[in-house]
Order: structure tokens, then C-alpha cells, then sequence
């Protein structure tokens, strides 16, 4: 039996697939706490995990909506860059207090894996790096925020080198911080970065092969071992008024934004209920930070708005799933056997989308920006229609899901824990 921390921050689906994690390595006799934002706090509780407080929680502070419009160019860039240094720096003033003198194994999100790294060199402890998305640099696809797009082998690898350098940029001053905090020698996120590469300990990803294949060209340390599903209790069930909902009529279709698109609520939901209207189908919103919500479309009866229930539940009794593809969001849809409408909105959420078009499981991604031209309605509609009536689409989904469903990601992490002898 090992005391075992995971730190995760960042929205609901930066956290929530570790509860999964975490309920698994408890399963098996380890002690499990979960270090996140005070947001998640009944999340891991109800995983039957011991919370520990993380600060920065993005709930909170939102210094502006996402999705919102930004300043374009370079000052939009900048701007980005300094909010997310902000975030790392906050979060790195508290990730020392959340470790007990016992802790005998940091798990650690690709958010606070930079920051970890650090802990476990001060506590002289084994760290294992979770990220749930592929962040080494490799010919078979360009960095995931770069937008999906492919440059070609060597313009991916190079793509994903200068990614690798703007991490550290935005880690250097925290990594800084940090260090002189636990009484280490000074050295640069650069340097930490490279020593902690050369350990070659190893990285397990939280994704699918059916969804990104493991490239040939990674190191032999880095593997792909599956989803890391959230987790909630065997006996959860939906709530009467959605299940008599889905009673009432045909599958309908799930619309949701996750964290994304925070108080466009009004202008999303109007757009939603107009474009199942004219497709046909009934809707569930998910109200996330949106604030999706019926009270836009009155007098349509086959909405119904929703808050968090969880997806697993949900999804595979949907004639289609709308979302921004997050990575955990997809994972889900896949899962599901569904077919998905993606509208990505920032990061890696049009690497995600791009994925499930290439599948076949999904249409052809809508960015989130194009949800404000005046031809919305129309384009939403008619990808609605595409998801919902192309037997091929489903039957690529179903494939999918019986796939993932071999996989056990979870399972994967326990295994590699037990080899370092925890």
C-alpha cells in the first residue's frame, strides 16, 4: 500500500478522468488523494478519494469568457500567453502545500506535471507523468493546439519542438519560484524539462489508439494506454425528468459546450433549439458555463435543459452528440457508438475534431467562431441532419466503441504503479 497524490488542474475534463484513476489504485488497497480546484472538491469525494485544495480554480477566476472574442494577432497572443502564466504561477504557489510528508507517489497531469516534477526531486519520491493529450514532439502530426493541421514530417517535428520551448517560457518564472521554495539549486523549466526526459521514466497517455495511433517516432518511454473514464457509482442513474424525457420520443440530440463559450448562453441556445427545429430533432442543452438553457426557445417542447450528469449515462442514448471536443468530451461520444457534430472552440479541441471526422464518426467539424456568421442556423442544421441520417457514421461509431471498450486504461496505470513498486 502506497499514499499516492494526483494533481490535476483546469476544467471539469482536466480532472475529472483522474477520479477514475484514482477510485482504481483505491480499488487495489492504495491510499488516494486527488489534489485539485475547491470546484471539484464533491467530484473526488463522491470517488471516495481524499481532496486536497489546489488554488488558481478557473471556475472562479475566469478573467474573461472562453470562446469570447479576444484582440487578433500577436496581442491576442500575448495576452493568452501572460493569463496562462498567471494560472501556472498561482498554481505552483500551492502544488507543495497539497503533498503530505507521506506521500509515496506523485501522479501528475500534463498541467502540473512541470510543477511536480520539482516536488518529487524535494520529497526524493517516484513521479509518474498522466497526460491526456500527446504533447511530444512527432513527424505524424503537428502539436495538438496548433489547430489540427498536418506540416509535413519534419515541419510536425520541428512544430512540436517550439512547442515544447513555449511550455517552458511559460513555466520559467513558477519553475523559478518553485525551486527556491523547496531549497533546490537554481535551474531553468528548459533544464528541468530535459533532465526529467532523460530519466526516461515512464509517460502514460489517457487516450485511444482508435483515436491517435502511437507514433513510431516517440521514445521508447512514452505509451498510449487508453481512456481514463470519470468515474461515478455503479447505481447512478439519470434523473426522472430526463429519463421520462427520453421516454417521451425518438433519441434526441445532446448540445453542450463543456467550459467553453462562458456567458453566451442566450445566443447559443437560441441558435440551438432554431437549428433542431429545422433538422427535426429533439435536443438536450447542457447548460456548462454556456448557460444553455430552454428559456430561449419557448414554446418547443422537445428541448430540455440539463446540468451535469455524466456521460456515460447519457451519450449512448443520443441520436447524435454537439460538442467542442474536449479531450474527454470525445472520448465519450466515441464510447458511445454516437455520432458527434464537433464545434471546437480553442487548444487542442480542433486536433480532437479533426480526429473524429477522420474516423468517420463525425461530420465535418464546425470551428465555434462560424456559430456567429449569419448562415449558423443553416450550417448547424444541416450537419445535424448528416449525423442523424448517414447509417455509415453510425456504424463507424458502433466499430469505434466496441474498440475502446477492450481498452482498460485504467487498469494500465494500476500495472505501472505496481512496477515501481508501490
Amino acid at each position: 500500500m502506497t499514499n499516492i497524490l494526483i494533481t490535476a488542474a483546469g476544467s471539469h475534463g482536466d480532472v475529472a478522468p483522474y477520479t477514475g484513476v484514482g477510485a482504481r489504485l483505491r480499488a487495489a488497497g492504495h491510499e488516494v488523494a486527488l489534489a485539485t480546484h475547491d470546484t471539484y472538491a464533491g467530484l473526488v469525494r463522491a470517488a471516495g478519494l481524499e481532496f486536497r485544495h489546489l488554488p488558481a480554480d478557473p471556475r472562479t477566476r475566469r478573467p474573461d469568457a472562453a470562446g469570447q472574442a479576444r484582440p487578433a494577432g500577436p496581442a491576442g497572443q500575448r495576452a493568452l500567453m501572460r493569463r496562462a502564466a498567471a494560472f501556472i504561477e498561482e498554481l505552483g504557489g500551492g502544488i507543495t502545500e497539497a503533498a503530505a510528508p507521506d506521500t509515496g507517489l506523485l501522479l501528475l497531469s500534463a498541467t502540473t506535471a512541470p510543477l511536480g516534477h520539482h516536488l518529487a526531486e524535494a520529497m526524493n519520491i517516484p513521479y509518474l507523468d498522466l497526460p491526456l493529450v500527446p504533447g511530444a514532439p512527432t513527424g505524424d502530426f503537428a502539436p495538438v493546439v496548433s489547430g489540427g493541421r498536418s506540416l509535413g514530417r519534419l515541419g510536425n517535428r520541428a512544430a512540436g519542438l517550439l512547442s515544447l520551448r513555449v511550455i517552458d517560457r511559460l513555466y520559467a518564472d513558477a519553475t523559478r519560484d518553485l525551486r527556491a521554495r523547496l531549497g533546490l539549486p537554481p535551474a531553468t523549466a528548459r533544464a528541468a524539462r530535459r533532465r526529467a526526459e532523460a530519466a526516461g521514466r515512464p509517460v502514460l497517455h489517457g487516450f485511444s489508439e482508435v483515436l491517435v495511433p502511437r507514433p513510431a517516432d516517440w521514445r521508447p518511454d512514452l505509451d498510449v494506454v487508453g481512456n481514463w473514464w470519470p468515474w461515478h457509482a455503479p447505481d447512478d442513474r439519470l434523473p426522472p425528468v430526463v429519463e421520462d424525457f427520453l421516454a417521451a420520443g425518438p433519441p434526441p440530440v445532446f448540445i453542450g459546450f463543456g467550459s467553453m463559450a462562458s456567458g453566451d448562453g442566450a445566443r447559443l441556445s437560441a441558435l440551438a433549439a432554431a437549428a433542431l427545429r429545422r433538422a427535426r430533432l429533439r435536443g438536450i442543452l447542457q447548460s456548462g458555463w454556456a448557460g444553455l438553457t430552454t428559456r430561449h426557445a419557448p414554446g418547443h417542447d422537445d428541448l430540455l435543459t440539463i446540468g451535469d450528469v455524466p456521460h456515460a449515462l447519457l451519450f449512448p442514448r443520443t441520436a447524435a452528440v454537439v460538442h467542442h471536443c474536449g479531450a474527454g468530451t470525445t472520448a465519450a461520444g466515441l464510447r458511445a457508438g454516437v455520432p458527434t457534430v464537433p464545434v471546437p472552440v480553442t487548444a487542442d479541441q480542433p486536433f480532437w475534431a479533426a480526429r473524429l471526422a477522420s474516423l468517420g464518426v463525425a461530420t465535418a467539424p464546425i470551428p465555434f467562431a462560424d456559430l456567429s456568421a449569419d448562415h449558423a442556423v443553416d450550417r448547424l442544421a444541416h450537419a445535424l441532419t448528416r449525423a442523424t441520417a448517414a447509417p455509415d457514421r453510425r456504424h463507424h461509431a458502433t466499430e469505434a466503441a466496441h474498440r475502446l471498450a477492450a481498452e482498460d486504461g485504467a487498469g494500465q496505470v494500476l500495472k505501472a504503479v505496481e512496477r515501481l513498486g508501490a
